[in-house]
């Protein structure tokens, strides 16, 4: 009813994107964090490297030692000893033995040892003192000192002799950290994927229907889906296009009424110059005609625009090919080369249309019509190649406007009211391509029309 306003309908409330990417980074660490600590609460670290304090003493002298797990002794000087940060029980035994061995004072003797846990062969206790350390290979006298740890005495060159294990790079516990990386990444993976995958779909989707809408404006609007930010840009291209269709539909209905209603004076025209002087009336009857054939022009290209034709895939090669013998039937000369197939979706009756403007074109100013079809970019190429004189320049673009004509004479032997080239751009374009034309280096001129696959 007249003055009833439509309310459209409103958007459910979504999350904006900006606190649904932040939720998944938040999440994604709290998991990584958990995962991680999860392992490191349940799994014991790795054993340290265990040495005996005799074997300290041999690498102090000379020689080359190695622990159970590989890992070597190194030796250098350093002009000042290693601080002596922790001084426990096995740090306090080797210092002793390292006294007696060395006929040192305490001031001569440096063991540097840092607090490290270790697997024990059980479990330790929650109260009271732990189980004494004890693993094979090892007697329980002797004295030990497990790694990481710097021993030093004193040289009588001022000079202090440092000793420490070499461990390599990575070493077994930065493999087990890495490794616990990993299986946290793998983890996080499938969750990951499935939002991150959750939140572009509807910019992919965004961005589709903005390509699609060069191909057909008359495509059905996007379902409103997604963050808050995607669905609010889907509404505002809902309204755009809406509004794109609205105009072009009261443009081109304006123009097919004013071409209709310019057939009432027209006939008028004829009925009056009947009574006009012989050679007056020849002339004035061609240019009724030639307006007559305008008028006519233009209402088809306006009904083709008003109701354009349901998109399917269609073979272009075939399409071209069976165009051409058509033309070729009735004395014309126009071929067209076979290539393999071309599937392309688009509407059948304005791609007939284009293809036979292009010809006709190609004929009537060139004399013949070449034409082929073939892939290029992604794109469907249609080629008509002719031997006319070409256009300049500076008319390439010029030539697809409507009722646009190079030909000055503008006869209706050599050519129409000026819409072919017009309505293979409209095609064109309406099918999310374009068409060009350019003068051939060897003569004559070459239309080109594409189209997206």
């Amino acid at each position: 009813m007249p003055g009833l306003r439509v309310k459209r309908p409103r958007a459910p409330l979504r999350a904006p994107l900006f606190v649904q990417l932040a939720v998944l980074v938040l999440l994604s660490l709290l998991a990584a964090q958990a995962i991680n600590i999860g392992i490191i609460l349940n799994l014991p670290p790795p054993p340290p490297n265990i040495y005996r304090v005799s074997e300290i003493i041999q690498a102090l002298q000379g020689a080359t030692v190695v622990s159970r797990d590989g890992v070597p002794l190194a030796t250098y000087h350093t002009s000042t000893p290693p601080d002596a940060f922790y001084l426990g029980r096995f740090a306090r035994e080797a210092s002793q033995d390292l006294q007696h061995h060395f006929n040192l004072g305490p001031a001569d003797v440096v063991v540097s040892n840092e607090p490290v846990r270790w697997s024990l062969p059980h479990p330790p206790r929650r109260f009271g003192r732990s189980p004494r350390l004890f693993r094979q290979g090892f007697s329980r006298d002797d004295h030990i000192l497990p790694s990481p740890f710097k021993v030093a005495i004193h040289q009588p060159d001022g000079r202090w002799l440092v000793v420490t294990p070499r461990e390599g790079f990575p070493s077994p516990w930065q493999i087990r950290i890495f490794l616990w990386f990993v299986l946290c990444a793998l983890a996080l993976s499938p969750a990951a994927y499935l939002i991150a995958r959750r939140l572009a779909r509807p910019i992919s989707a965004f961005a589709a229907a903005a390509e699609r809408l060069g191909r057909d404006p008359g495509a059905a609007p996007l379902k409103l889906d997604g963050p808050l930010e995607v669905t609010q840009a889907v509404s505002a291209f809902n309204d755009m296009q809406d509004r794109l269709r609205r105009y072009v539909e009261d443009r081109t209905a304006m123009v097919g009424a004013v071409a209709h209603d310019l057939r009432t004076p027209l006939t008028r025209l004829r009925f009056r110059v009947e009574s006009a002087p012989e050679g007056v009336r020849q002339k004035m009857t061609a240019d009724i005609d030639q307006m007559d054939a305008m008028i006519s022009a233009t209402l088809a290209f306006v009904r083709d625009a008003s109701h354009p034709g349901e998109r399917q895939r269609l073979e272009l090669v075939s399409l071209v090919e069976s165009i051409a013998d058509e033309m070729a039937e009735t004395g014309l000369d126009v071929t067209a080369e076979s290539s393999a197939p071309v599937v392309i979706d688009a509407d059948p009756i304005a791609l007939r249309r284009l293809v036979s403007n292009l010809l006709d074109n190609a004929v009537k100013f060139g004399t013949r019509a070449r034409a082929r079809v073939y892939i290029e970019n992604a794109c469907a190429v249609i080629e008509v190649d002719d031997n006319g004189p070409g256009i300049p320049a500076q008319e390439s673009e010029q030539v697809f406007e409507p009722f646009y004509r190079g030909e000055p004479s503008r006869s209706r032997q050599t050519g129409g009211a000026g819409l072919g080239l017009a309505v293979v751009r409209s095609v064109s374009r309406a099918h999310g391509g374009d068409a060009t034309l350019e003068n051939r280096l060897e003569g004559g001129l070459r239309a080109r029309a594409r189209l997206p696959l």
